[in-house]
C-alpha cells in the first residue's frame, strides 16, 4: 500500500520562509554596495548625525550656496554641456564644471553623460537605463544602487567624451576629487569661518550631497510621472515645476526630452530656469558659445499639433450631431411630401433637419421656423432674417436628419 504525505501548515510556511529567503538573497546579490553606502547608507547616517549636531546659521547660508553650485555644475555641466553638447565652453569653465561636478556624488561626467544619451535615444524602453517603464522607484534610485547586465543598455556614441581631456582627466581622479570637494572642502570653510566643523561635514558635506543627488533623481522619477505635456503625450516626459525647482530648471522635461540639444529647458522668459540664465551669462562674457537653439518656428509647430490632439480628444467627447457623410439621402420631393404630412422638417444648405423638439423653444419664435418647414430655409438662416451664430449652427448640427438628392431614390 502507498503511502501518502500530506503537507502540514508548517510545512507551508517553511516552504515560504525559504522562498522568502531566496528572494532576499538574489536581492542582496544584486545590490551595487558603493553607490548603495552612497546613496542610502551615508543620508541615513547624515540624517542621524543631524539630530544631535545643531544646524547654524552660516553653516545652513553655505549649505544652499554649495548645493547651488553643486547642481549647476551638474546641470550646465554633465547635462547640457557634456550630455548634450548643447553650448561649447573654454577650457577653463569645463574644469570648474568638471571639479564642482565632482562635489555632488554623481559619478564621472563620461559615466553619467553616457547613461544620460541612452536615456534619451532608448526612452521608455527596456534599453533605458532608468526607464520608468521598470516602476517609479526604479527610475528615481533603484537603477543606481542594483546591479544590471550592462549589455542590456542601449548603444549609444561617445567618441567626443572619450577625447575630451577635462573629461579623462576627471575620471583619472574622480575619487579623491569627490571625497575633497564633497566633504573636506565643506568641513573646513565651516570649520575655518565659524568654528562649526561638524556643521560642516553633516549639512554643506554629507546632507547636502545626498540632496543634490536626490533632486536629480526627481527628474528621471518624478518628470516622468508627474505634471504636464504642452509639446508632445508621446512618451512619458513631463514638464514639473517643483523638479525645476529643485534642479535649476530640469523640470521642464517634456520640452527637453523633444528638444534635447537646446541649451534651455524652460523657454519662456518666466520659466524658472537658472542654469539657462548662468549658460546666457557666461556666453555674454565670452567664456562659451555657439549656445544651441531649435527654431521657434519648430517648436511652436510641435506645441499647437499637440494643443490640436487635446482639442480632437475633448471633441470626441461632445455630441456634434450625426455626421453629415453618415446620413441617409432623401430627395427634395420626399422632403415636401414628409412636411406635408406633418414632419417639422427644414431644408438648410441640402441638409435636412428635425426640428420638432426645438421650435417651440425658438429665440425668435416658433412661427418662424413654421412658416419655412418645407421650404428651402437657406436664405433666411444664413442672412435673410438672421445671419445665425456658430452656437446656433451647433445646436443646429444635432437635428441632422437626411442629405438632399435631386432625384427620388428607390
Amino acid at each position: 500500500m502507498a503511502i501518502v504525505h500530506l503537507a502540514s501548515e508548517d510545512d507551508t510556511f517553511h516552504e515560504d520562509q525559504i522562498t522568502i529567503f531566496k528572494d532576499l538573497y538574489r536581492l542582496f546579490q544584486r545590490i551595487e554596495w558603493y553607490r548603495f553606502s552612497l546613496l542610502i547608507l551615508l543620508p541615513a547616517f547624515g540624517s542621524v548625525a543631524a539630530c544631535f549636531v545643531p544646524l547654524q546659521g552660516k553653516t545652513a547660508v553655505f549649505s544652499l550656496v554649495y548645493y547651488s553650485l553643486g547642481m549647476l555644475s551638474i546641470t550646465a555641466g554633465y547635462h547640457r554641456l557634456w550630455a548634450h553638447r548643447s553650448y561649447e565652453a573654454s577650457t577653463g569653465v569645463k574644469l570648474v564644471l568638471a571639479i564642482l561636478g565632482t562635489s555632488s556624488g554623481q559619478g564621472t561626467i563620461q559615466a553619467w553623460s553616457k547613461n544620460h544619451r541612452a536615456h534619451h535615444r532608448y526612452s521608455d524602453s527596456d534599453k533605458d537605463p532608468y526607464g520608468v517603464n521598470y516602476g517609479l522607484l526604479y527610475a528615481h534610485i533603484g537603477w543606481t544602487v542594483l546591479k544590471r547586465d550592462t549589455r542590456l543598455v542601449g548603444r549609444v556614441d561617445f567618441d567626443d567624451l572619450s577625447k575630451d581631456p577635462v573629461v579623462k582627466w576627471q575620471a583619472r581622479h574622480y575619487l579623491p576629487l569627490f571625497v575633497s570637494m564633497g566633504f573636506v572642502i565643506p568641513t573646513m570653510t565651516m570649520g575655518l569661518l565659524s568654528g562649526d566643523w561638524l556643521g560642516g561635514l553633516i549639512y554643506a558635506g554629507i546632507l547636502r550631497v545626498s540632496l543634490v543627488q536626490q533632486a536629480t533623481c526627481c527628474v528621471n522619477s518624478l518628470a516622468h510621472w508627474a505634471g504636464g505635456k504642452p509639446f508632445s503625450s508621446k512618451g512619458s516626459p513631463r514638464d514639473n515645476l517643483a523638479v525645476a525647482l529643485i534642479t535649476m530648471g530640469e523640470g521642464f522635461h517634456n520640452f527637453h526630452h523633444h528638444f534635447p540639444r537646446d541649451y534651455r529647458n524652460g523657454i519662456w522668459w518666466y520659466s524658472y530656469d537658472p542654469t539657462k540664465w548662468l549658460i546666457s551669462l557666461l556666453h555674454w562674457i565670452g567664456v562659451v558659445k555657439n549656445l544651441k537653439q531649435f527654431p521657434k518656428n519648430e517648436i511652436e509647430k510641435l506645441r499647437l499639433q499637440e494643443r490640436q490632439l487635446v482639442l480632437d480628444g475633448e471633441k470626441k467627447m461632445l455630441d456634434w450631431g450625426i455626421p453629415e457623410e453618415n446620413l441617409p439621402w432623401m430627395s427634395l420631393d420626399e422632403y415636401k411630401w414628409e412636411s406635408r404630412l406633418g414632419r417639422r422638417l427644414l431644408l438648410i444648405d441640402s441638409i435636412i433637419y428635425d426640428v420638432n423638439s426645438f421650435i417651440e423653444h425658438h429665440p425668435g419664435g416658433a412661427g418662424i421656423i413654421s412658416s419655412n418647414i418645407g421650404t428651402d430655409a437657406s436664405k433666411a438662416f444664413n442672412g435673410a432674417i438672421d445671419d445665425h451664430s456658430i452656437a446656433a449652427r451647433n445646436l443646429l448640427a444635432s437635428m441632422r436628419h437626411a442629405r438632399l438628392t435631386k432625384t427620388v431614390r428607390g
